[in-house]
């Protein structure tokens, strides 16, 4: 097993008892104070991506740097601030910092993301002693680099600042902000976020040390320390539920937008012992050429997000006690552990088919707590150009509209969600992108027939049709196109996500990539973004016909979906089914072995089955044999 940068450090000893008491007070307050940080930076911020999107995430530290408490956010950044605070002891020492330091980086390999992830934190100091750190990393609209196209390199990506003190005990450091102003092409929503984000971390500081004013500073650190003791214990707990064994599963990416159409594989390693998982992810790919690299944070902050979601999904504060349990085997150099100089820009989307593979792979030991693939990307497209009103360059992360996650055991996907590398943040209102940019929004709906089949339905994605009101540059980083979500025990995979632009009213094209680069749109042409859903959960021969019924009507499944991968006969005059005809198109599916999944996109979405025959010849009325020109939908599986 590697010995990372990115695990962990052992906990402290502290040799006062913690009182339960306080313990309980400071849990919650620890929450109350990242979320109060988290209001402050959405309430300041300049940019779209920040204050509506919540492309964002705040925390507090201990003073080795390791989680304490990480506001409700992107939960990718759950490694990455901690090793960045970590990044600047080392750079610092004890001794080199100071209070009143703000503390800044957006090094890529540090923080695991990309340039535009700008990190700050500040130290705590109380009784002269550093007692903890107050970070906030959050996305900025623009950190220069090129607005279009694969890069190649990090240098193409934009302004790289390493670890310095943006405030050196309380006083600015000029040069570093002119060196910021003359990198961005939007300097004042530029600076105007970095002032926003230095007001989250001073709310940070500001809180924890009035929590050591009416606590006593030991009385708090020792209640810290017992908070993560107890959310080791919980996980641990959890673990020793799941049964012993190994456990693999491996899926794909489309490419990296150089060598399109070229699979890029995610193999996982599960490992359960006792009240261990190890979590080894030295089967994945090698860095490639293109931008969809990530640091090794990322890497382990995915493995982190899905131990965290089978374990304890929901016990607050999130620390690093909850991920004692977990190992992580993850060699340098791989698609989520990149080294300089491998592109970073995208570094998002991969790391989200991990997690999901890692579920893949422990549903036979514990079906329960597992969901199918989801759609797994942002599903955005990046606009810019200069607005009719004033000339002035706009710049626009179009999208963000959710997608279909995958079905459980229990019960169906979650439709028009947003992917889970971003958990908590938002899609942009319409209203807003349309007050700001020349666009308007013409359709913003659920996609019918985009989740997978199942005996528990997989979510619906969505569709947003854009019309450009003047000259835009349209780029879209759209990946899982191709290698659709899958289904779990027999469920359907989903559709995948999709690029399709519309020019001088003529027919939409679909882009076979969801990779489209340097697109000019005139007034009146359009670009829609299709997002995925999720997979299915379960043989959709077993799935109620009370709620096909329902998803008919309400435009989730259609019609002819309904009969090719459900068995469903639809009566479309009374949008219920046929009992009778649906039981026996039902088994005459069974023995054929239908409905089956393909294993990619490619192979056609509809493909022709030589049995589909014998199931039509199912005496079910000539309205409904009008809508079976086709054969079975085969829902690709990224397997």
């Amino acid at each position: 097993m590697m010995d990372t940068p990115a695990q962990p450090n052992a906990k402290a000893q502290r040799t006062t008892v913690a009182d339960p008491i306080v313990t309980e007070i400071v849990r919650n307050a620890l929450v109350g104070i990242t979320e109060e940080m988290k209001t402050n930076l959405m309430r300041t911020a300049y940019n779209m991506i920040i204050y509506e999107a919540l492309d964002f995430t705040v925390g507090l530290f201990n003073a080795a740097g390791d989680t304490v408490s990480i506001g409700l956010g992107l939960p990718m950044f759950i490694r990455g601030m901690s090793e960045t605070v970590k990044a600047k002891l080392r750079h610092f020492g004890v001794d080199g910092i100071e209070p009143g330091d703000v503390l800044l980086t957006n090094d890529a390999y540090t923080t695991g993301s990309h340039l535009n992830h700008m990190t700050f934190s500040v130290p705590i100091f109380a009784d002269g002693e550093l007692v903890g750190f107050s970070a906030c990393m959050a996305h900025w609209q623009d950190i220069g680099g090129t607005l279009g196209g694969i890069t190649t390199d990090i240098y193409a990506e934009g302004l790289q600042m390493p670890i310095v003190k943006m405030y050196r005990a309380g006083k600015l450091n000029e040069e570093l902000f002119e060196i910021i102003r003359m990198n961005v092409r939007i300097p004042d929503r530029a600076i105007g976020d970095l002032r926003a984000q230095i007001a989250a971390v001073k709310t940070g500081e500001r809180r924890f040390l009035e929590l050591i004013q009416k606590y006593g500073k030991e009385a708090v650190l020792s209640a810290i320390e017992a908070i993560m003791d107890h959310s080791e214990a919980l996980a641990r707990e959890q673990v020793r539920a799941i049964p012993d064994g190994i456990y693999e599963a491996e899926a794909f990416m489309d490419d990296d937008g150089v060598e399109q159409g070229r699979h890029i594989p995610i193999k996982v390693r599960i490992t359960v012992a006792g009240d261990e998982m190890t979590a080894d992810l030295t089967q994945v790919s090698a860095q490639v050429r293109g931008f969809y690299n990530s640091g090794m944070t990322a890497g382990v902050s995915a493995c982190q997000v899905a131990f965290k979601c089978l374990t304890a999904a929901l016990d607050l504060p999130i620390n690093d006690g909850c991920f004692r349990a977990l190992k992580i085997v993850l060699p340098a150099g791989r698609v989520v552990s990149a080294v300089r100089p491998a592109a970073m820009r995208w570094w998002m989307t991969f790391p989200m088919t991990v997690v999901d593979s890692i579920f893949k792979a422990l549903a036979p030991a514990v079906p329960a707590r597992v969901i199918a693939g989801h759609h797994a990307d942002l599903v955005i497209a990046n606009v810019h150009g200069r607005h009719p009103r004033d000339q002035q360059l706009f710049l626009y992360l179009g999208g963000l509209i959710g997608g279909g996650w995958g079905a459980k055991l229990t019960e169906d996907g979650m439709n028009a969600t947003i992917a889970i590398n971003d958990g908590d943040t938002h899609n942009g209102p319409t209203e807003q992108a349309e007050a700001k940019f020349p666009i308007l929004v013409e359709r913003y709906a659920l996609r019918e027939d985009s989740g997978g089949a199942g005996k528990h339905r997989g979510g619906l994605g969505n569709e947003q049709v854009v019309r450009a009101l003047s000259d835009i540059m349209v780029n879209t980083q759209i990946e899982r196109v191709e290698c659709r979500p899958w289904g779990l025990f027999g469920g359907l995979s989903a559709a995948g996500n999709q690029v399709v632009f519309q020019r001088n009213g003529e027919a939409p094209v679909v882009h076979a990539t969801g990779k489209v680069f340097a697109q000019h749109l005139k007034p009146g042409d359009r670009y829609m973004l299709r997002s995925g859903g999720g997979g299915g959960f379960g043989s959709p021969l077993d799935r109620k016909l009370e709620d096909i019924e329902s998803d008919v009507r309400e435009g989730y499944v259609s019609i002819a979906a309904a009969r090719e991968q459900y068995g469903a006969v639809i009566d479309p005059a009374t949008m219920r089914a046929r009992r009778t005809d649906s039981a026996a198109l039902r088994a005459r599916m069974r023995a054929a072995g239908l409905p089956r999944d393909v294993p990619f996109e490619s192979l056609g979405g509809r493909v022709p089955d030589p049995q589909i025959g014998e199931v039509a010849l199912d005496p079910i009325g000539t309205e409904l044999k009008a809508l079976m020109p086709r054969a079975f939908q085969l829902r690709c599986r990224c397997c």
